[in-house]
Parts: C-alpha cells; structure tokens; sequence
C-alpha cells in the first residue's frame, strides 16, 4: 500500500504554512531544511512539535513544511496548526469508529481555534498604530 499523505494549511500573524504528512519516523523538515536548523530556539521547536506529542505521534509521521511570510513566531504558529489539521485529516481518515479521539485531545488544549490576532494598522497623526507624538505645552 503507499503512502497516505495528509494535508494541513495553518496560519498565524502574517506567515502561512502548507504541511504535508506522511508515515515516517518522525522526521520534521521546514523549507527543505531540518526543523532544528531552520528555527533558532529549542522553545520553537518544543511548540511546534506539541500537537504530536499530545497525540502520541511523535514518531509515527514525516513532516514536510513550506512556510511563507512573517517571521519565525508566527511561522512557528502557523506551522502548529497546520500539523494539527494533518493530525484531524488523519483521525478521521482511520478509524471513524473512536468517536473523533484526537479531536477532543486537540481541543482541550487550544491547538485547533486559529489565533486571528494580527499587527493593527497605522492610523493617520499617530506613530504607530496607538503611539501618538509626544505631547508639547509651548
């Protein structure tokens, strides 16, 4: 039988990521690069790698990443949710019958609601989105 490839789109900030995840050993590539070469703190990789291991699958799949915009927070974001739309296309691909298990793991602890907060804009008078210019008497 191939390889079954899961597919899972995430988004965070400004940065966009497209994963695709196939059985393995737990492989994790991002833009062709390794994840521990690609990311430069351990604390990244540690969130990225959350949903797996709360799923017990950490080696069970190969990831490959192609992640675009912002910087590496958000791709880091981003990335965490699109393994996790890999993980639900996966559940329920298997085994209908558990009552969507990985689901409710995934659920409680937040890894599929998207975070939608973005960078404000700047408004017209003001430095930044809310700083405003110092303020003058004379």
């Amino acid at each position: 039988m191939a390889n079954k490839i899961y597919y899972g789109t995430g988004h965070r900030k400004a940065s966009i990521a497209k994963v695709r995840m196939t059985s393995g050993k737990g492989k994790i590539t991002i833009n062709g690069r390794d994840v521990n070469e690609y990311l430069p703190f351990p604390t990244l990789v540690m969130d990225l790698k959350q949903p797996l291991e709360a799923t017990n699958t950490l080696d069970k799949f190969d990831i490959n990443v192609e992640v675009k915009g912002g910087g590496f927070s958000g791709q880091t974001g981003a990335i965490r949710l699109g393994i996790t739309r890999a993980l639900l296309e996966y559940d329920a691909n298997t085994d209908p019958s558990s009552e969507a298990s990985f689901r409710r793991i995934l659920k409680s602890k937040g890894f599929i609601t998207r975070d939608s907060r973005v960078k404000e804009r700047k408004k017209p008078g003001l430095k930044k989105a809310r700083k405003a210019p110092q303020f003058s008497k004379r």
